[in-house]
């Protein structure tokens, strides 16, 4: 068993190809992930935004005004 742990914590010290050359890429726009990211993030927004909206618009609404 301990074997089997020391193998795997050893295998990317055994990688043939390593993970980053050193050679920096020129960047020609976002990347996909970039662009799945903010989508994701508009909507979170959208879903939060909605779901107040339904919360508050089921909410009577209060009179503080004095007559």
């Amino acid at each position: 068993m301990r074997f089997l742990v020391l193998t795997l914590i050893a295998a990317p010290a055994m990688a043939v190809t390593p993970a980053h050359t050193g050679v920096p890429k020129i960047r020609t726009g976002p990347e996909l992930s970039d662009i799945a990211l903010f989508v994701i993030a508009v909507l979170g927004v959208w879903l939060v935004r909605r779901a107040l909206r339904a919360r508050f618009a089921k909410r009577p609404k209060a009179d503080n005004a004095k007559d």
